[in-house]
């Protein structure tokens, strides 16, 4: 499934309350946007895995593509559920987009920007990440 807005932010920032998950400067050749000193920068996008990951582990939250989530778009925070949730009420046809991408600069690559576009619609420098429900396993308790 996509993560929900409240899931993705967390796990881009990773335990942080800087812009980015290493920190409020963009540096160099820690992401892929326009003007982040990688060798892909406003080129295309970099293979996954080509920056280092955050302290949990997840690469490439910040920059390369524009990731999906779940979330419906709405202009402001005020019928997010409490819960990390979804937002999925109205109309649903824009939805919203995390983490910046290869061509745009690095004030998009922020753990707490956002964007969206017409569900329907594809991009060059939009992708998805896939989250997975961790359940407890019976066979495995003991």
């Amino acid at each position: 499934r996509l993560p929900s807005e409240s899931e993705w932010e967390y796990s881009a920032r990773a335990g942080s309350t800087t812009k980015y998950s290493w920190g409020d400067s963009i540096g160099s050749n820690n992401a892929n946007c326009y003007s982040c000193g990688s060798q892909w920068d406003n080129k295309k996008t970099a293979p996954a895995g080509s920056f280092s990951a955050n302290s949990f582990g997840l690469h490439d939250m910040h920059g390369n593509v524009w990731e999906w989530v779940e979330d419906c778009y709405q202009d402001s925070y005020k019928k997010t559920p409490a819960n990390g949730e979804p937002h999925l009420g109205g109309a649903c046809s824009d939805r919203v987009l995390r983490g910046g991408s290869w061509n745009y600069l690095p004030s998009y690559l922020r753990s707490a920007d956002r964007n969206w576009y017409t569900a329907s619609e594809r991009y060059f420098h939009s992708g998805f990440r896939v989250a997975q429900d961790l359940e407890k396993d019976a066979d495995r308790e003991g």
